[in-house]
């Protein structure tokens, strides 16, 4: 049995051009709503940290914005993938690094904006983490995260935690918006304003995206059709097994 590192890195080496093509990840108003705010604080020179990066579209999205934008990924697969589409999108600002959110090897107070985009729910030790955002983080800088959100409702909360985790083995949890507000203020961040939006999971895609063994589909889908009357309403089951979530964007700074 490997670590949940290894769990990680087994999980989505093999998965990297299906989260570059991804529709969910690739685009949505999220990802422009980063850009916007992104765009009123960076300067030409600024120097940008994508933490967990994935097939990099966060990276790919602020480059434009910023001198430097490091792609950190513990996947290798996923960073030779973000530097294939780096070069073919001509955005020579982003440079990867393969690191960890809770180990980043870099000096104190190197970014003008630390970031993270649909990763943190994957992350062992969210709040080591994030005190090492906090670390690399210049005091006049900005923080954006951006994560599909727990629920606050215990009963709707196990279910999608369940299901997420059946699905991808390399889950650890999404964090209710509550949770999100008190783990980045104990790490020492200023919370400026939250947004959120309801994103439809597309069942079919959603699982071929991570490979999940067709026993764990059945689970899912068997999970699904027991569902009781309030998870079905908030999470919008549908006949096929899609669902909608809660995307939120957290954007603050240092205290």
């Amino acid at each position: 049995m490997g670590t949940h590192s290894e769990t990680v890195q087994n999980q989505f080496d093999p998965r990297a051009e299906a989260y570059l093509t991804s529709a969910v990840h690739a685009a949505g108003p999220d990802l422009r709503a980063a850009v916007e705010r992104a765009r009123a604080v960076l300067q030409p020179s600024s120097q940008v940290l994508d933490v967990g990066t994935g097939a990099g579209h966060l990276s790919f999205a602020l480059a434009p914005l910023a001198a430097r934008v490091v792609a950190l990924d513990p996947s290798p697969a996923m960073l030779a993938t973000v530097r294939r589409a780096a070069a073919a999108r001509a955005l020579p600002q982003i440079e990867t690094c393969e690191g960890a959110a809770d180990a980043l090897p870099f000096p104190a107070a190197s970014f003008d904006l630390v970031s993270t985009r649909y990763s943190a729910h994957h992350w062992l030790n969210l709040p080591a983490a994030l005190a090492q955002l906090r670390r690399v983080v210049k005091p006049d800088g900005f923080i954006l995260v951006i994560d599909v959100l727990g629920e606050e409702q215990p009963l709707v909360d196990t279910f999608l935690q369940a299901i997420e985790l059946f699905r991808d083995t390399s889950h650890v949890r999404d964090r209710s918006i509550p949770e999100w507000q008190a783990l980045l203020g104990d790490a020492g961040f200023e919370r400026l304003e939250h947004s959120l939006w309801n994103t439809r999971i597309e069942f079919a895609t959603w699982a071929q995206r991570m490979r999940t063994p067709q026993a764990l589909v059945t689970a899912i889908r068997m999970l699904q059709s027991s569902a009781s009357a309030e998870v079905q309403r908030a999470l919008n089951l549908e006949a096929d097994g899609s669902f909608t979530v809660r995307t939120g964007l957290f954007w603050g700074r240092p205290q």
